[in-house]
């Protein structure tokens, strides 16, 4: 193993600049002749747009330009990156989504004017003399009240109603066959409640147009900036991709909410061709809420049938998923691709079936966050089966033991289309047991009794699909762009290289990781490798970061081109030696003959392929750099065992986590530091889910949750230390052996949390609470519940 290669906790490359202020952001760029733009927002969700006077603002000072959607008539809607069929077969209901709202607006933050001038504050306070003319419009804010007889319409020419699509999966009557012969039924309601991502970056975008050339430039605080310039050159502004640069510099977190193409970088981009000079857009925190796609909010209703032994026969699931106001990027596959192939999870029920309607509202539109479509699966799998080892009067271990997947079952076909390659559920669950002391717990729920707490201990055992792909696949599964991965290896001549990767990192760490896969295949050191991403014009393509795909997919990529390199290093070096390539031998950055003492490094190597002095010329060119792209045959499936134990203060519904255990299996694991931080922020944003965030709008459709007053954020003193840790099983169809760890935190701790929760409260009678278990939840639910504390 190299001191810097594979399997080494390397401390990050890229921190120090982090840590010392030296990162270069989106709003840390400056362009010469720079304007700013504000963007005026509707206060309504849903209104007529009678008429807009911008004359004021127009005459302000410092003022250049001021738009409505009136102006950008002619620039195409913003797009959506993935079809949906109805289960009759026909296309989803996809309304158009005007960058600037023309008619009518359709949720509180939506787009209605953009000023631009010489300074921020010049364009608010020009936007406040913006004259609109509004007539207010019932508005559906919720999805019952979306779907219910003679209910507003979202959008006036979408029909039927405000359903976007009704799609399934599986064959229902056969599930309902399963159920003819079930012992037991186990029944249960849940909502996935609606997130704020809240990034620590806000969205910022920068547009320029070079009136030279007629090309435009974006830098934008994306995770995928060739999905951006595909998506906005062709269906937005129209013009070829060469004539269109995007830039992702540095980008401060992102959790899936930077995915996506959003309003405003067509906005700045278009504009900036009208007044021809640089235009800025920085989101303000508040405005971040309005604006920002939300995740989650489902409503679901399942049935689990279970023989007379505990084996589950079948499943069933109807779910209602919000769409918000407009079909963001990628918002149509999470609750469809993303989350109904995975409601098999880690167990052999043999027949599911489930039904999904997506759903128009007067909301913001809702995308991928942290997990996409994972979490809510998971989350409804695990409540579902704690819930059943309740009802069954079953422990909440054995029940699972009895329904898992065999590790020898491998590669495992599911019910739900997947076909999982890899995995060990015993053995997380095994590990995660002992870590949390599981068999400990008695006694330290007594210990807690005896000072006046509930404590409570809850269990998720889930499994995830990552490493979004292959082509083929969601193609065919209405996805409108291919799902592979690129890389650039470029060998200089003293030896250093550069690695240009379509990946993005926004947290990840791919500077090091990246790095550390050249350092382990060409025995050179960490600090010699450089990782180049987020620019088009750099990068020959790429599809971005998102799904846990950086190492599954952007890392494959990676070792092909290397695999290239080495190839052609070896017959370099062979040359050099006197030798046959066949008998070439490279290890640890030295080549060798077999049988021989002969041997030359990989710098000497490097230097000859751009000093040809002595070069096979006849069969080689000259010069060590190679391209590959990757598409996966499959996706991995990462999955693990979180354990979480609560203590509860009935008095208050004061909820307190107290040990928190995670055991994931994410494959072969490149950098154990990273992975470990990994699953770190992915915990803290499960039991935020679980115990604090919502995201809340009244009838009328206002943002009622729209700024950290009423948006609950966790914090370092809602976590213990956590317990993560490894146990991993290597995928099978990729050389690297990796699955992905970027969202196994976020995924399997919600319901283990709300599983600890309700484990603590069973004693007074509680069977049940939502997302999240807030300290004023949980208390109204002590008193209304029907065993009362005497009886403890």
């Amino acid at each position: 193993m190299s001191a810097t290669g594979i399997g080494v906790a390397v401390k990050r490359k890229e921190d120090f600049r982090f840590l010392t202020g030296r990162g270069n952001y989106t709003d840390d760029i400056n362009q010469p002749g720079q304007t700013y733009a504000y963007i005026l927002r509707s206060p309504h969700a849903h209104a007529k747009i009678n008429g807009i006077n911008t004359d004021a603002a127009k005459a302000a000072k410092g003022v250049l330009a001021v738009f409505t959607g009136e102006d950008m008539a002619g620039v195409g809607g913003i797009p959506c990156g993935w079809g949906v069929n109805n289960k009759d077969g026909s296309p989803m209901n996809e309304p158009p989504h005007p960058a600037l709202a023309i008619g009518k607006v359709r949720h509180v933050g939506d787009q209605v004017a953009v000023v631009i001038a010489e300074s921020y504050a010049k364009a608010k306070d020009a936007a406040e003399l913006i004259e609109v003319d509004y007539t207010e419009l019932p508005a559906v804010a919720h999805m019952e009240a979306a779907l219910a007889d003679g209910a507003p319409l979202v959008h006036d020419d979408a029909a039927p109603g405000n359903l976007c699509y009704d799609w399934e999966l599986g064959d229902e009557a056969e599930v309902d066959a399963e159920f003819k012969n079930a012992a037991h039924v186990v029944s249960i309601d849940l909502t996935n409640n609606r997130l704020v991502p809240n990034a620590m970056e806000p969205r910022a975008a920068i547009g320029d147009y070079n009136k030279g050339t007629g090309e435009y430039t974006l830098y934008t605080t994306s995770q995928n900036p060739h999905v951006i310039r595909l998506l906005m050159g062709a269906f937005v502004l129209q013009i070829p991709e060469h004539k269109l640069r995007v830039v992702a510099p540095d980008v401060g977190g992102g959790f899936g909410s930077k995915i996506y193409h959003y309003a405003e970088e067509a906005i700045v981009t278009w504009a900036a061709g009208k007044v021809r000079r640089p235009i800025k857009w920085v989101a303000e925190r508040s405005e971040s809420f309005l604006s920002d796609a939300h995740g989650r909010d489902h409503i679901s209703h399942a049935d689990l049938a279970i023989d007379a032994d505990g084996k589950f026969l079948g499943l069933k699931v109807y779910t209602k998923a919000n769409m918000g106001a407009y079909l963001s990027t990628f918002s149509t596959c999470v609750p469809t691709y993303l989350y109904a192939t995975l409601l098999a999870g880690v167990y052999t029920t043999p027949k599911i079936y489930a039904n999904v309607k997506a759903i128009f509202t007067n909301t913001v539109p809702v995308d991928a966050y942290r997990g996409a479509g994972r979490p809510e699966a998971t989350y409804l799998l695990e409540r579902l089966v704690s819930k059943a080892a309740r009802q069954l009067g079953m422990d909440q271990v054995d029940i699972r033991r009895k329904n898992f997947i065999p590790a020898d079952a491998f590669p495992y076909q599911t019910p739900v289309a997947l076909q999982y390659d890899s995995g060990d559920y015993e053995a997380t669950l095994k590990k995660a047991m002992e870590l949390a002391d599981w068999n400990g717990f008695p006694a330290r729920k007594a210990e807690a009794a005896g000072r006046g707490k509930l404590r409570g201990i809850g269990i998720s055992t889930y499994l995830e699909a990552c490493g979004i792909a292959p082509s083929a696949v969601v193609g065919s599964l209405g996805a409108r762009a291919g799902l592979f991965e690129s890389a650039n290896v470029r060998v200089h001549p003293t030896g250093s290289v550069t690695i240009y990767t379509g990946s993005h990192s926004h947290g990840q760490g791919h500077e090091t990781t990246f790095a550390q896969l050249v350092s382990e295949t060409l025995g050179i050191p960490i600090d010699n490798v450089t990782i180049d991403h987020g620019d088009t014009n750099r990068i020959a393509f790429g599809m971005g970061t998102y799904g846990s795909r950086s190492l599954a997919v952007g890392g494959e990529a990676i070792m092909k081109a290397l695999g290239k390199v080495v190839d052609k290093a070896s017959k370099i070096a062979a040359h050099l030696m006197e030798a046959s390539p066949e008998d070439v031998e490279f290890k640890d950055g030295k080549f060798t003959v077999a049988g021989t003492d002969k041997e030359v490094d990989f710098g000497t190597v490097a230097l000859t392929a751009y000093v040809p002095h002595n070069y096979p010329h006849e069969t080689l060119e000259p010069g060590l750099e190679e391209n590959a792209f990757y598409d996966p045959m499959n996706f991995t499936y990462p999955g693990g065992c979180h354990i979480c134990e609560v203590e509860i203060d009935p008095d208050t519904g004061v909820t307190q986590v107290v040990n928190m255990t995670a055991v994931d299996d994410v494959g072969r694991v490149i950098n154990p530091m990273i992975v470990e931080g990994q699953i770190h922020g992915g915990l803290a944003q499960g039991i935020g889910q679980a115990l604090l965030e919502s995201c809340e709008y009244d009838e009328s459709g206002q943002l009622i949750s729209g700024s950290y007053m009423d948006y609950c954020m966790p914090r370092a003193d809602n976590f213990p230390g956590f317990q993560a840790t490894t146990e991993s099983t290597l995928c099978a169809h990729n050389s690297l052996g990796v699955k992905g760890c970027g969202e196994v935190g976020a995924i399997g701790s919600p319901p283990a949390v709300i599983n600890a929760v309700l484990d603590a409260l069973a004693d007074r009678g509680v069977e049940d609470i939502s997302m999240p278990a807030t300290p004023q939840k949980i208390w109204q639910a002590i008193q209304s519940a029907s065993v009362p504390a005497a009886a403890e």
